[in-house]
C-alpha cells in the first residue's frame, strides 16, 4: 500500500481506491517504505469489520440466527479482531510470497506483505455480505480470488490466465471447506423460528394433555 507518509485521514480514501481502481493501485503501489503504516491499515480495516460483525450479532444475524453473545464478548470481539487481522496477515504474506515464487515472481517478502496488507480493504465488504447464508461465503471468495489475480498481474507480473487457474482452484478448495463448516455450525444452533415452532408445538402438546386429564378426571367421578 503507499506508504508516503503516515496520514490516518487518507486511510478511508486509500481503501476505497483499492477496491474501486485496483489495477491502477496496485500497478503504482510502491514497493517498499516499511511495515508501520500496513500495520495500522490493517488494524483499522480489522477494526471496521468488526463493528459491521457486531452490528450483525446484535441484530441476531448470525450462524443458524442463534442469539446474540454477551455485550461483553461482542466489544472484546471488535477489539481482537483487529490484532488477529495484524498476526494474520504476516502469516498470508508469507503464504502468497511462497506461492508467488512457485509462480516466477520476483518480488521479495516486504512486496508480498504490502500487497496482503492492502487487500484487507476487502474486509468490511466481506462482513457486510457475510449475513447471507452460504451465497456470501462463495461471493467472498469470488471477489478475493479476482482481486489477488490483479495483484499477481500487476505487481508480480504473472499472466492472468495462469494467476486464475493456481487462485481459482485454491478459492474453490477454501470455499468448499468453509461452506462445510458454516453449514456445520448453522445446524448445531436452531433458528429464532424453530425455537417458535418448537414452543408452539410443545404448547399444543401440554394443552392436550391438560385436556386429558380433564376428561379423566370426569370419567372417574
Amino acid at each position: 500500500m503507499e506508504t508516503n507518509g503516515l496520514s490516518f485521514a487518507a486511510l478511508p480514501q486509500t481503501a476505497i481506491r483499492i477496491i474501486t481502481a485496483p489495477s491502477e493501485y496496485f500497478r503504482e503501489m510502491p514497493k517498499s517504505g516499511g511495515f508501520l503504516e500496513p500495520i495500522i491499515f490493517v488494524g483499522v480495516m480489522g477494526f471496521a469489520a468488526g463493528i459491521i460483525l457486531a452490528i450483525w450479532s446484535l441484530l441476531g444475524f448470525g450462524y443458524g440466527g442463534q442469539a446474540p453473545p454477551g455485550l461483553a464478548a461482542i466489544f472484546l470481539s471488535i477489539i481482537y479482531l483487529p490484532v488477529i487481522f495484524i498476526i494474520a496477515i504476516f502469516i498470508g504474506a508469507a503464504i502468497l510470497f511462497y506461492i508467488w515464487k512457485l509462480m516466477g515472481s520476483t518480488q521479495n517478502y516486504e512486496v508480498s506483505y504490502l500487497c496482503m496488507a492492502s487487500l484487507t480493504a476487502l474486509a468490511p465488504i466481506a462482513a457486510l455480505i457475510e449475513v447471507v447464508p452460504y451465497a456470501g461465503t462463495i461471493l467472498s471468495f469470488a471477489i478475493g480470488v479476482y482481486y489477488i489475480v490483479i495483484v499477481s498481474n500487476e505487481v508480480n507480473h504473472i499472466p492472468v490466465r495462469k494467476a486464475l487457474q493456481i487462485f481459482g482452484i485454491i478459492g474453490a478448495i477454501l470455499t468448499i471447506f468453509l461452506l462445510y463448516s458454516e453449514c456445520s455450525v448453522r445446524n448445531r444452533y436452531a433458528t429464532p423460528e424453530q425455537v417458535r415452532k418448537a414452543a408452539e408445538e410443545t404448547s399444543r402438546e401440554y394443552q392436550l394433555y391438560l385436556e386429558e386429564a380433564r376428561k379423566q378426571t370426569a370419567r372417574n367421578r
